[in-house]
């Protein structure tokens, strides 16, 4: 169980047994007054019972007040914003997939053919190590990718929230497949100098719902800190070390969809100048089951080149964890008018009328949520989620631009698609926003926040093409 699900139920029992305390002292209370109503006196005794009622009552809301979860806010986040240098136009990496000796012919067309059907524009960007026929993978580029990344957004961020350093608390990093030595982490506790008892995390190997896994962990670390704590997540995927050379199909595809990207966030117990307040985390993982647990795997083919395969049923696993991660959360985000009617149409009519063929319950999300920000893992993902949650175009319209413009960017996507819904000036105070990931493992994250703020600027990784969205995605 989590600290925050600990901490939520230690302060709901003692405003219980507050409560049954009140109650049975007022009951007592109430026996003594009627009987000294009866004589026509008030006893001392019934004096003492009005003040041992008062004193429960407000032992009972004091505990509570002090062992309730604390509320969790987003006070901002910044996403990076990759330089026109770094462009890596479809064509160039065609002509580049043709010039390689390494590929095969069979290789070549496969690319060719999964890159036109991408849903990516011209203007995605990679690592300039990547952008040459022959790529150079090695250590010193994956790192200078990485600091390139991460600085650029934590300095965004520290510009934007005008946050001391000394006041951030927990910091948290995740990157699925660099992990260098010193840690990413280390990198920014060095650059940042940030104070010697920071409480510090780096996640790797759990794949594109890291980030919102992240958040998680922070909000169950600041439950337990001192009020107006403030933790730092920063989330990238270095796509240098994902670099394939071989000839297997499978691992072929990491390198056909990923590109730079990542992002930093600020969290805190403190709503002052807070713009998103955190309702759920829920974190499904599948990883029991042997095929999903393979069907996003790293590893080397059969002439020892290293690579990460996609499983071919890698839809139907990504479905079951969705669905499993619904089933825990759905009680959490979904109005109580939807669960009686999935309980009364669907457990009745099942139980009852012996109805086992009836179609599952698919309740109506947009009841629950105003905007939707789902991984961009590749169009075949984004139109699966949007027929298994029956959302509309324009709720998928985000995830759907972010991948024509920036590609997938792993767990930082999803920020981007926050950024892009308050670059349109969708975004108003009291909407409700959910966060869907996949990753490996395989893992469903979904996170749920609601609008404290609007954003008033217009800076951010959409600031010089949102003129331009939506557009006719293929």
């Amino acid at each position: 169980m989590s600290s925050w699900s600990q901490l939520k139920r230690l302060g709901l029992l003692y405003l219980v047994m507050g409560i049954v305390t009140a109650t049975t002292l007022a009951a007592a209370l109430g026996a003594q007054l009627l009987a000294g109503a009866q004589d026509n006196v008030l006893r001392p005794n019934a004096i003492c019972s009005i003040h041992l009622v008062l004193v429960a009552i407000l032992l009972a809301l004091y505990f509570y007040h002090a062992h309730r979860p604390r509320t969790v806010y987003l006070v901002d986040y910044a996403c990076f914003r990759p330089s026109h240098n770094c462009r890596y136009p479809k064509a160039t990496f065609l002509e580049h997939t043709h010039l390689s000796p390494l590929l095969s012919d069979s290789t070549v067309s496969f690319i060719d053919r999964i890159l036109e059907r991408s849903g990516m524009s011209d203007e995605t960007c990679a690592p300039p190590a990547l952008l040459y026929v022959q790529p150079c993978c090695r250590e010193y580029e994956a790192r200078a990718e990485a600091e390139s990344i991460v600085f650029s957004v934590v300095d965004d961020l520290l510009a934007k929230t005008c946050i001391n350093v000394d006041a951030i608390s927990v910091l948290i990093t995740n990157c699925t497949v660099f992990s260098p030595v010193p840690s990413i982490s280390d990198m920014i506790v060095n650059r940042y100098k940030l104070q010697g008892d920071l409480r510090v995390m780096n996640l790797s190997g759990m794949g594109c719902c890291t980030a919102l896994t992240a958040v998680g962990l922070a909000r169950n670390i600041l439950q337990s800190m001192p009020r107006g704590s403030h933790a730092l997540v920063v989330s990238t995927e270095t796509i240098i070390p994902l670099y394939y050379a071989g000839n297997n199909l499978s691992m072929q595809l990491v390198n056909i969809l990923f590109r730079m990207g990542g992002t930093a966030m600020l969290l805190s117990t403190s709503s002052s100048e807070a713009r998103f307040q955190l309702m759920n985390v829920t974190r499904i993982t599948i990883a029991t089951n042997n095929s999903a647990y393979r069907c996003v795997y790293q590893e080397e083919d059969e002439k020892g080149n290293l690579g990460v395969s996609l499983s071919k049923d890698l839809m139907a696993i990504a479905g079951d964890a969705l669905k499993a991660n619904i089933k825990a959360s759905g009680p959490f985000v979904l109005p109580v008018s939807l669960q009686l009617v999935k309980f009364l149409l669907f457990s009745v009519a099942n139980k009852v009328l012996g109805l086992k063929r009836m179609r599952p319950y698919i309740p109506n999300f947009n009841a629950a949520f105003e905007h939707f920000c789902i991984h961009v893992g590749g169009p075949a993902v984004l139109r699966s989620v949007q027929h298994g949650l029956n959302l509309s175009n324009k709720d998928v319209e985000p995830s759907q631009m972010t991948l024509h413009r920036f590609g997938n960017q792993s767990s930082a996507s999803v920020w981007y698609e926050l950024a892009y819904i308050e670059a349109k000036g969708r975004m108003e105070k009291g909407n409700r926003i959910w966060m869907i990931g996949f990753g490996a493992g395989y893992e469903c994250t979904t996170v749920g926040w609601v609008c404290v703020q609007p954003s008033s600027g217009t800076d951010g990784p959409w600031a010089r093409c949102i003129s331009r969205y939506p557009v006719v995605v293929s």
